[in-house]
């Protein structure tokens, strides 16, 4: 994908506790519009939730969307039991040291070619 493309892919498992986010290119406002209700739905419906992030050619957030990331972190600080992110670049691995003071969640960094360990872990 080039960097002009862009895909969110939202996805529940069977028992709604575990949410799978497939993201390529840049986030943008747009994107949490999509993302935080149906994240906050399984919220009030299960409680603590996981979830699954699976970064491709991933380029970052607009401003806006990274604002609305940060409101989304502050107001769901307890929501998140576990969070793996599943990256290809070292800087995708330092967003899983950068994110865990605005959670409580577990949040785990796992190489692109490790997807299998990393859903064995957010299942665990």
């Amino acid at each position: 994908m080039s960097a002009g493309t862009k895909s969110l892919q939202i996805e529940k498992k069977v028992d709604g506790k575990i949410v799978l986010v497939k993201i390529a290119g840049k986030l943008t406002v747009d994107d949490y519009h999509l993302f935080v209700p149906e994240l906050e739905r399984m919220i009030k419906s299960h409680g603590k939730v996981r979830i699954f992030l699976e970064l491709h050619d991933f380029h970052g957030w607009t401003a806006g969307a990274l604002w609305e990331d940060a409101k989304f972190d502050f107001k769901h600080f307890n929501d998140i039991e576990r969070l793996a992110i599943v990256g290809e670049k070292q800087w995708e691995k330092g967003m899983a040291i950068f994110c865990k003071p605005f959670t409580t969640a577990k949040v785990r960094f796992f190489e692109a070619g490790e997807a299998e360990a990393a859903m064995k872990w957010i299942e665990a």
